[in-house]
């Protein structure tokens, strides 16, 4: 998820759950070609299994930038066949490549034949109005042939004109039996769904008929859902969880990154729904965002929010109590 997704979002991640595969923003080639690699490249050891995300159409290009995926360490490169934005159809990549399934097999042969770490793809169900189910069944088929056996399916058409990025990842119908249908018919492949995901319970029943589930806004918006699956999904020994000791261990970290350069404003964005749905989250939250704070210490701004956030709890008790 651009603008989300990134190193300092995923080592919040990484503090709720262990096992879950983290995925990076889409990183697209060009940027890797001719730009800033370690900036966009470099991530921290903790977030393993982690995924490089790439957008890009052409095979050898994709080839490069996945040898440097391996080289930096990455568990997995997965292509973006699903991006709706009109910059990526610029580029000539993202959604509007399932118009074109050989070339995305190009794409995938040439990164396989270029690395040992598994190569995977995410699309959509379909492109525009094409909401026939042969078009995505053909489009798997197509590329499972160049040797992609993992593929996240995003359950909605991508309207290519017409809706903004936003809006296609809510106003095009999600059609899950679409997904449920391609394991069906590729049962030999890894299928996961992806979209619209937003409770436990749902991934669950998800996991009876397909291999694994992405889950995207509801994982940042109420990060502490992750910390069930450890257990539930990958059988785990449970371990404690605490909002607190974790917001203390963000605070390290982000002292980590200041005392090398980096504000630690880049960093407390990605954990402001620590404590959604508690009393007091709202003035937490006030506190971390003020932007008059923000050459105060993190470990001082944690504790003005760790103040508010009480007082402001406190005062909803003799509220209900009154």
């Amino acid at each position: 998820m651009m603008d989300w997704t990134d190193r300092h979002c995923r080592y919040f991640h990484r503090l709720l759950t262990s096992h879950t595969r983290l995925y990076t923003e889409m990183v697209t080639t060009g940027a890797l070609l001719h730009g800033d690699v370690p900036r966009h490249l470099r991530f921290n050891a903790e977030e393993h299994p982690v995924a490089l995300q790439l957008g890009g159409s052409e095979p050898d290009d994709l080839a490069h930038c996945a040898r440097l995926a391996q080289q930096w360490g990455y568990d997995e490169v997965n292509l973006n066949c699903g991006c709706p934005s009109e910059r990526v159809q610029r580029g000539a990549f993202g959604a509007c490549l399932m118009t074109e399934p050989q070339l995305v097999a190009d794409c995938v042969k040439a990164m396989l034949d270029a690395v040992t770490i598994p190569v995977t793809v995410k699309h959509r169900i379909g492109v525009d109005r094409t909401e026939s189910y042969e078009f995505v069944r053909d489009f798997v088929g197509t590329v499972a042939s160049a040797g992609c056996e993992v593929f996240t399916v995003h359950a909605r058409n991508a309207w290519l004109k017409g809706l903004s990025p936003k809006e296609n990842r809510e106003v095009p119908p999600l059609r899950y039996e679409l997904v449920h249908r391609l394991k069906r018919d590729f049962a030999q492949l890894t299928i996961c769904l992806n979209g619209g995901v937003t409770s436990e319970a749902q991934i669950a029943a998800e996991l009876e008929q397909i291999d694994g589930v992405m889950v995207g806004r509801e994982a940042y918006h109420n990060p502490w859902l992750l910390t069930g699956w450890d257990t539930r999904f990958f059988g785990a020994a449970a371990r404690p969880h605490d909002r607190a000791q974790v917001e203390a261990a963000m605070v390290d970290y982000m002292e980590r990154c200041v005392a090398a350069g980096d504000p630690w404003s880049h960093v407390s964005r990605h954990m402001l729904g620590l404590w959604n749905g508690l009393p007091g989250a709202r003035r937490w939250r006030q506190v971390w965002s003020d932007h008059r704070l923000k050459n105060a210490p993190p470990r001082e701004v944690a504790r003005l929010a760790a103040q508010a956030r009480c007082h402001a709890a406190l005062s909803t008790a003799d509220a209900l109590a009154g």
